[in-house]
């Protein structure tokens, strides 16, 4: 099953400086299952985030994983954090 995790974080301007600290962390240090982390920055607001951790598993853990729930925390720090997990609905793809 394919599932994805989005914290989505608006900061007060100092959110670079920590997701800088915490990428290269999970580039190197992936977690069976994570299959991709993407991070995109809002069109217009500089201190607007959302940090995607895909993931493949037999299902997602019933309040998401270990590391989406650090990283939610950590983030919450330098802003406002929202934190879902979403199963992805291929069937509906045509």
């Amino acid at each position: 099953m394919k599932w994805v995790e989005i914290i989505k974080l608006r900061s007060t301007g100092k959110a670079s400086e920590s997701l800088n600290g915490l990428l290269p962390d999970l580039s190197h240090n992936r977690q069976p299952g994570l299959t991709e982390i993407r991070l995109y920055r809002h069109a217009e607001w500089e201190t607007d985030w959302s940090l995607h951790l895909h993931w493949e598993s037999q299902r997602p853990p019933a309040n998401g994983s270990a590391l989406g729930i650090r990283l939610s925390q950590e983030l919450g720090e330098v802003g406002l954090v929202d934190y879902s997990t979403w199963i992805e609905q291929s069937d509906f793809i045509s």
